[in-house]
């Protein structure tokens, strides 16, 4: 990928005009901000990476994107090497590992710099209405270029490398990439202001510093709701998004249903393996629960090894279904982890026992319905573990 790299550079720097006067200063104006940016939020963004399990959406698009547009790519990819050499205090991360991230910024700022010059941009300053839907349709293009670069080089290698690659691992959440789409959004009002009013490019730096608390605070408040070990719902973010579901089914005069999925026998993992392989084992469920599930359905972790699930407009049969698949998907799961020595095996052949509750039939609140599920899991405990049991009716 790195060699790859270095063919792209390659390529944007022989299209690439010797810088003029002007260029070095608008380039001057860029690295000073990005400095102030870096400087003023080392703290945030050291703390935003330790609590990071996937993707960080770096910030530093404010600065590389404008530089990719209106200056040539070898003072875009000198700009990203000014600010990646701050960044390597607060990254916090293998040589190679940085390295390899740099060359990600550096690239997709080369080759959104040859889009968008290859097609022949216009002076902003002299733009008449008509040309500035062209340039707009440019921008949109070079940002297009500048997002996927970054997505095929960082993304192509996280899948490669993951032995069980997902998209939230591989691509980010969904609100990482918005945050990404606002950033490089704001890098296009960046360049504006520098090629017509450069003095109010000082204003971009400090509503960086700002944005980049506020995306400290989004973090904090999904770390409040978020279960570190699985990456689903802890309890309080599950009650707050189940209780919302089942508000709006009752309303709509719906049914809903509660899942609760009790891994069979999990303290053996534990014992035999270790406690790094059980929560190994606990993340491959927590994934495997995601991808057997509707995207409307909220999935949980109870605590231990047990999950808990809402199937908003779920009946007892649509319910039964969902059980089925989980208990099935669960026993053909194999998750590679480590032993207490350190080495590699495979862990298979574990089971589930599920407990089903529906709405309104077994309670009219989200407490009962998940105290039947819980009596139902311990019915299929009794009955020999492996297996789904529907809840009984109250009395």
């Amino acid at each position: 990928m790195e060699l790859l790299a270095v063919a792209g550079f390659a390529a944007a720097f022989a299209k690439a005009a010797v810088p003029t006067t002007t260029e070095w200063l608008r380039f001057g104006i860029l690295a000073t901000g990005a400095t102030v940016h870096i400087q003023l939020t080392q703290r945030q963004e050291e703390r935003r990476r330790n609590r990071t399990r996937t993707v960080l959406i770096d910030l530093i698009a404010v600065w590389v994107f404008p530089a990719a547009l209106v200056l040539p790519a070898t003072l875009a990819v000198l700009l990203v090497a000014l600010i990646r050499v701050q960044r390597w205090f607060t990254a916090r991360r293998p040589a190679h590992n940085f390295v390899f991230s740099s060359l990600s910024h550096g690239l997709a700022a080369a080759l959104a710099n040859l889009t968008y010059m290859s097609l022949g941009p216009h002076d902003w300053s002299a733009v008449n209405a008509a040309g500035s839907l062209r340039e707009f349709g440019l921008i949109l293009l070079a940002a297009v270029v500048y997002e996927g670069v970054q997505l095929v080089y960082v993304g192509g290698i996280l899948a490669l490398g993951s032995p069980r690659p997902t998209p939230r691992a591989v691509l980010g959440s969904p609100a990482d990439n918005m945050l990404e789409v606002l950033t490089t959004g704001m890098g296009v009002v960046t360049a504006v202001l520098l090629v017509v009013l450069p003095p109010a490019v000082a204003i971009m730096a400090a509503v960086t510093v700002v944005f980049n608390r506020l995306a400290e605070l989004e973090q904090l408040q999904d770390d409040v709701v978020t279960d570190p070990k699985t990456g689903l719902l802890n309890m309080r973010g599950w009650t707050e998004s189940a209780d919302r579901a089942l508000n709006r089914v009752r309303r709509a005069g719906g049914t809903l249903s509660v899942l609760m999925v009790d891994l069979d026998h999990f303290k053996r993992i534990n014992d035999d393996f270790g406690h790094p392989a059980g929560d190994d084992v606990l993340a491959g469920v927590a994934e495997a629960l995601t991808g057997v599930t509707r995207p409307s359905d909220v999935v949980g972790r109870f605590g231990g090894e047990e999950f808990v699930l809402v199937l908003p407009e779920a009946d007892e049969t649509v319910a039964r279904q969902a059980a089925e698949r989980i208990r099935s998907t669960v026993a053909a799961l194999r998750v590679e982890t480590t032993d207490k020595r350190g080495a590699r095996i495979t862990v298979g052949g574990r089971t589930a026992s599920v407990g089903v509750a529906v709405f309104p039939r077994h309670a009219d609140d989200l407490h009962g319905l998940m105290r039947a599920a819980d009596s139902a899991v311990y019915e299929a405990k009794e009955h020999g573990r492996d297996r789904v049991h529907l809840a009984r009716r109250p009395g």
